[in-house]
């Protein structure tokens, strides 16, 4: 194995380490509410268990408002009664055309509680990726042991694997702190 091979592993596995993290992220609930909140809901779609995008169109109309239109008048009693099954936190308003989810503004204890949990997803993905560093060092410690390379570009190496790590450190606090702003922003 060559130390460009070994940095390339040290990027590509970190680099997968900030992708889970924003994967993580969309999990949580900021100022704006997103359909992803009724994404799991199946409705009773004459006699299939239908994914409720498929049965209707669903909108987030505004930051606290979802609406949700099905293309058939006669499943709003179903996709009503799917929604309250759910147990999404909100009871669904049927105006006989659409229904309408109110989301209430999240209160400063929910909004600090979400950016707890921003904090210590960005905290496992440092851990992850200080794993990743601890791998490549391992590497490049075992090819001096076998006189691959000498003790200057093991040296160098070890510096290249750390230069790497701290530059993937910053981008996790980074996308916590703009991840905190969007959480905390009224």
């Amino acid at each position: 194995m060559e130390l460009n091979e070994i940095y390339e592993f040290a990027k590509d596995h970190m680099q997968k380490s900030l992708e889970v993290l924003k994967k993580d992220f969309n999990t949580l609930r900021t100022g704006r509410v997103t359909t992803a909140v009724v994404e799991n809901i199946k409705v009773d779609y004459y006699g299939a268990p239908t994914p409720l995008n498929q049965a209707a169109s669903v909108v987030a109309s505004d930051a606290t408002t979802i609406v949700i239109s099905p293309w058939d008048k006669s499943l709003l009693p179903e996709i009503e009664r799917a929604i309250q099954e759910a147990n999404i936190g909100v009871n669904p308003n049927n105006d006989g055309d659409q229904i309408k989810l109110f989301f209430p503004p999240m209160t400063i204890e929910q909004r600090e509680a979400e950016a707890k949990k921003a904090k210590q997803m960005g905290e496992k993905a440092k851990i992850a990726i200080r794993n990743v560093r601890r791998e490549a060092n391992d590497k490049i410690k075992k090819l001096f042991k076998e006189k691959a390379i000498t003790e200057d570009e093991e040296k160098r190496a070890l510096e290249e694997v750390q230069k790497i790590t701290d530059e993937f450190i910053k981008k996790v606090d980074q996308l916590v702190k703009e991840k905190e702003q969007e959480i905390m922003k009224v």
